[in-house]
């Protein structure tokens, strides 16, 4: 048997301080995945495993056909899971091993050549994928279970991605100390995903002992819609479309700056020694903001802050692309300001969703959380996926130069560097003004929500 922190019940509209911070311990797998693997995978694989640009473009895209199909399977089977522990928590038990197991596999180096390291990380790409799927699908699908009060979600999800960016921050930091403490850049990498690895494990195993969640009836199966069917029913449903829209376009800009930035660095502006401040300031300059816009929506509501936190992301990307060479510390500083509207692309997305559960509910009586937080997922995954696709097949038809020694670093063609000061600039600039006549469009407001969370309470007791 659990032992659950001391909170209430899973209703109550405010959150103990114990169940937060349980909830948020979950979150650093995610948050080290989104932290190293966003900024670093990308030039591991291109200069370090020497894999081509188009090979590695390929890997995501395979990749993300299987995630298709496995994002929304799992989040069914969450939502049909029945135990004594509840629908999501057991996933986060079972799951965490394959997870960190992969993770560790995803920064070896095998002497296979060209194909056989193709096919390596395809595979555990494949492996990775679903052990992450697995994992983060149930435990995100926790947050409309933690409260239904509209504002505490934002903060509830202010808390998990305060947490979660302070674990990646220091996830960064460990992996930067360890990677420079071993005679080769490989071997640092595979005792820090060892440690990673370890990481994602005891988190999950953490959030599993000290979580308890709501036991909301799971369907009867002559109730069950089916899975063709209930996919059907979330694409119906008109407020989660536009969620998916909005969360899709703020990261594919997160992914596409992250993915990009280290090689930005490395070939056009200089000074990769310094890479990691950069990291900090971005990941500091976040968890700041993040705060400061959770207490701006309670007063302005969630589609005023995004307005305000992406316009002015969208200057600081414009900014980025009139940087020259050398002028890291001009850098440093746009990091610090762009950290206002990631933050943003962060928090509101995430606080909008739980909000077209409950008027699914109140239109087919069901809880189907898993669903909609698999479809979510598997949208985080494909701005991550989509972002370093295309990049790369970019950068591979650019005439992109595999390094073979980091301390030797060959000279771009001038093509591939003004593909990289796009892909970190302009292209995210343009992705998130296409966001923004969708968040006005966003149907639910406070009042709305208010009104739906009462209509569900008349029909209960009907």
């Amino acid at each position: 048997m659990t032992t659950p922190m001391p909170s209430g019940s899973a209703s109550s509209n405010k959150l103990s301080f114990g169940r937060k911070l349980a909830f948020g311990v979950g979150d650093l797998g995610p948050a080290l995945v989104a932290s190293i693997q966003g900024f670093f995978l990308n030039a591991f694989l291109l200069d370090i495993a020497g894999i081509r640009p188009a090979a590695a473009g390929i890997i995501f895209l395979i990749v993300k056909i299987w995630d298709s199909v496995n994002d929304p399977i799992i989040g069914r089977l969450t939502d049909k899971t029945n135990t004594r522990w509840g629908r999501r928590r057991p996933w986060l038990l079972f799951g965490a091993i394959p997870f960190g197991l992969a993770w560790f596999l995803q920064w070896l180096v095998p002497d296979w050549g060209q194909a056989g390291l193709f096919w390596y990380y395809l595979l555990v790409a494949l492996l990775l994928d679903t052990g992450f799927t697995a994992v983060n699908v149930p435990y995100t699908a926790l947050t409309p279970e933690l409260t239904q009060d509209y504002d505490e979600r934002t903060s509830l999800n202010s808390f998990r991605f305060s947490f979660s960016i302070m674990g990646g921050l220091i996830a960064l930091a460990i992996h930067s100390i360890l990677i420079e403490s071993f005679p080769t850049v490989t071997q640092g990498y595979a005792i820090s995903a060892a440690v990673m690895g370890g990481v994602i494990i005891l988190s999950n195993f953490i959030t599993f002992a000290f979580t308890e969640e709501s036991h909301f009836k799971v369907a009867d199966e002559e109730d069950d819609p089916g899975f063709v069917e209930g996919v059907k029913i979330a694409l119906r449903n008109r407020p989660f479309l536009y969620v998916v829209a909005i969360y899709l376009l703020s990261w594919l800009c997160i992914q596409f700056v992250q993915a990009n930035m280290l090689l930005y660095v490395r070939y056009w502006i200089g000074g990769e020694e310094r890479f990691i401040q950069l990291a900090f300031a971005l990941q500091i300059s976040t968890f700041v903001f993040l705060l400061i816009w959770s207490r701006m929506s309670q007063k302005w509501g969630k589609q005023k802050v995004y307005f305000a936190g992406m316009s002015f992301w969208i200057a600081v990307e414009i900014g980025l692309f009139f940087v020259q060479p050398g002028q890291f510390t001009l850098v440093l500083l746009l990091a610090v300001l762009a950290g206002v509207g990631v933050s943003v692309g962060y928090l509101i997305p995430w606080s909008m969703l739980p909000d077209v559960i409950e008027l699914d509910e109140l239109e087919t009586g069901q809880r189907r959380e898993g669903i909609y937080y698999g479809f979510f997922v598997f949208l985080q995954k494909l701005g991550i996926s989509l972002g370093l696709a295309l990049s790369n097949f970019i950068l591979e038809a650019a005439g992109y130069i595999n390094a073979q020694d980091l301390a030797n670093l060959p000279q771009q063609p001038t093509a591939v560097l003004t593909a990289l000061r796009i892909f970190v600039s302009l292209v995210p600039a343009v992705i998130l003004l296409i966001s923004f006549p969708i968040v006005r469009s966003y149907p639910i407001t406070r009042e709305k929500h208010a009104e739906i969370l009462a209509a569900i309470a008349a029909k209960k007791q009907s």
